[in-house]
């Protein structure tokens, strides 16, 4: 049975009063902040006066920008530890509206910006040394030009951006707190609530029925409220599609991307990539039926474990092994996945009311807190040391960057962490000699490679495929959007869409959604990190420099050019083939275990 939050030890809970120690100290802030708000549209026409200007409310907007984060990782986190707690319902729409009400009153400041010519801003330069630290800062605006608005349509955007997350946070309170799933059995024939915490860990119980009773009663339900979880994704499509028309661009995907100084040829060739690969996705669904003797596969088969052996780690086991494997990386990154262990940065436990799966979270101002839900899994290890990257790459970032540079693009952000578990892989492959425990670990990298770059490429291409179906005048119904995602899973795994009919809602249950071309960067991020944890594992010392160099850099520089200096091209295909290789390296061995009846 799921347990209350009070019943959760505090041991097992992040630590939140370091960020406001109450929740009245939250409420002064953000009236303070509130207030300094309502000050700023008196300085609107004033931006390029001088040099004294445009430094001076420069450093206001990001100084009220960074007490914003603040309050918004409070708001929001309190939120997600327990979505059932109207106080922090409000906390999170009071700060998704003080957001709205910071665009509306700097929104001057872009439109103002652009009127500047770069021989002006170069006399600013000198006439304000202080100017030259936002240096990248202002190259990135001035890259922005053709899409910026006039203020008084920046005003507007501004004014309606609550309107346009609608969709995402409909879909988050109906997905989180209003769904209730049904009773199911678990291994030991017992009575439990489904919920997203645990369904993973039903889906990958060795009893058959069992995976396939979670998964019809998951499906069930949200073939249920398909039409409303339909209305949200579409509404979400749409407001994309339309800020990115508004601002002149050609497409969402191109806003999303140019955003990050990422070309949308990276993004093709991953689909392009990946489509090539697809008979490598089909040998290991292949090799799974074979292995677990059915006659004809389902998708409820999928994520089943091919190891008998019994290889978890409690969460107590799981913290020791992600020290004892990160300590490759140097002893200032182990010093601080200690401190987030000993200062509690971690909210552990699954709780009535938690939001389901994981995160890294946190602003300049604060840890970099991490969300779990926990299970006693190896693919919860994995989760764990994947979290754990983002928090160190967090970390190392805002103790190295000013707050203009102190975060990263979400580009950059899935290479620290899937770099981790790859280091984790080539550890206990390195560890481990016997060869049913290495059937295990293979079996674990197998299915996370395709549970990351296949299933996420697979994502990506549906994502791009209903932004331009709307674009194209297309109604995103939900007979359009089970048709289009049962044709691309078959296409994936090659299982009959007409013998896996529930597969056809997963998008309903999918939050990356809406977060606007997110899920590739899972693909091209575990992909690069392939590449990187090869080098940390065989490379020199200075490869493990380059890396840490990499997580210090922040938003410093573009995107690919962060990566080139870390080791790594990603306008090449090169990377990703390598990738594959390692894919089929590992496939390989396990096919040979199989072969030989090794894994029994």
């Amino acid at each position: 049975m799921v347990k209350k939050r009070d019943e959760i030890s505090d041991a097992y809970k992040w630590d939140l009063t370091t960020i406001f120690e109450t929740d009245s100290l939250f409420e002064a802030e953000l009236t303070s902040v509130l207030s300094a708000i309502d000050d700023v549209p008196k300085l609107s026409g004033t931006l390029i006066n001088s040099a004294d200007t445009l430094l001076t409310i420069t450093e206001l907007e990001l100084a009220l920008m960074q007490r914003f984060e603040k309050l918004y990782v409070y708001a929001s986190m309190k939120n997600d530890q327990d979505t059932t707690v109207s106080l922090y319902q409000e906390y999170q729409a009071k700060v998704t509206g003080l957001y709205a009400k910071f665009s509306e009153a700097f929104a001057f400041y872009e439109p103002e910006f652009m009127s500047l010519s770069q021989e002006q801003f170069a006399q600013f330069n000198i006439d304000k040394p202080k100017l030259q630290a936002y240096g990248h800062f202002f190259a990135q605006l001035f890259e922005k030009k053709q899409h910026v608005l006039s203020s008084a349509e920046e005003v507007i955007l501004a004014g309606i951006s609550e309107v346009f997350g609608a969709g995402a946070e409909t879909f988050e309170v109906l997905d989180n707190t209003d769904i209730v799933f049904p009773m199911v059995q678990d291994d030991m024939g017992q009575e439990i609530q489904l919920s997203h915490g645990n369904y993973i860990a039903l889906m990958e119980s060795p009893k058959r029925e069992v995976r396939q009773a979670a998964y019809e009663a998951l499906y069930s339900v949200y073939a249920q409220y398909q039409h409303t979880y339909a209305k949200t994704l579409q509404t979400n499509v749409k407001a994309q599609n339309f800020t990115a028309k508004t601002r002149h661009y050609a497409s969402a995907r191109q806003a999303a991307m140019s955003s990050h100084h990422i070309p949308e040829a990276v993004y093709d060739t991953l689909v392009d990539t990946v489509n090539v690969h697809l008979p490598l996705l089909h040998r290991y669904i292949k090799l799974r039926q074979d292995v677990l003797g059915i006659e004809e596969l389902k998708m409820y088969d999928v994520y089943a474990p091919l190891s008998k052996t019994d290889y978890k780690f409690t969460y107590e086991a799981a913290v020791i092994k992600t020290q004892d494997t990160l300590a490759i990386l140097g002893q200032d990154y182990l010093d601080k996945v200690k401190r987030s262990f000993k200062e509690n940065w971690i909210d552990v436990q699954e709780n009535k009311g938690k939001r389901s799966g994981a995160y890294s979270g946190g602003s300049y101002d604060t840890n970099a807190f991490m969300l779990l839900n926990w299970q006693d899994t190896l693919d919860n290890l994995f989760t764990l040391v994947h979290e754990m990257g983002h928090s160190m790459h967090s970390s190392f970032t805002r103790e190295t960057q000013p707050y203009v540079y102190g975060d990263y693009s979400i580009f950059l952000a899935e290479i620290a962490s899937t770099t981790n578990e790859n280091i984790l892989t080539e550890t206990l492959l390195n560890e481990v000699t016997d060869v049913q425990t290495r059937f295990a670990i293979l079996n674990h990298f197998l299915d996370g490679f395709r549970g990351t770059v296949f299933r996420q490429t697979q994502f990506a291409e549906f994502e791009h495929a209903i932004h331009e179906a709307d674009a194209a005048g297309t109604v995103l119904t939900s007979a359009y959007l089970n048709t289009l995602y049962a044709e691309l899973n078959e296409k994936y795994y090659g299982l009959s869409a007409q013998e896996n009919p529930e597969i056809q809602y997963e998008w309903a249950r999918i939050p990356h959604f809406y977060y606007n071309y997110y899920v590739f960067q899972y693909a091209t991020g575990f992909a690069a990190a392939s590449a990187l944890a090869d080098k940390i594992v065989t490379g020199s010392e200075q490869d493990k420099a380059d890396y840490l160099d990499y997580l210090r850099a922040g938003a410093s520089d573009y995107p690919l050019a962060v990566m080139a200096k870390a080791g790594v091209d990603m306008t090449s295909s090169a990377y990703l083939t390598d990738a594959f290789k390692v894919f089929e390296k590992r496939l390989i061995e396990l096919e040979t275990i199989v072969k030989k009846g090794e894994q029994i």
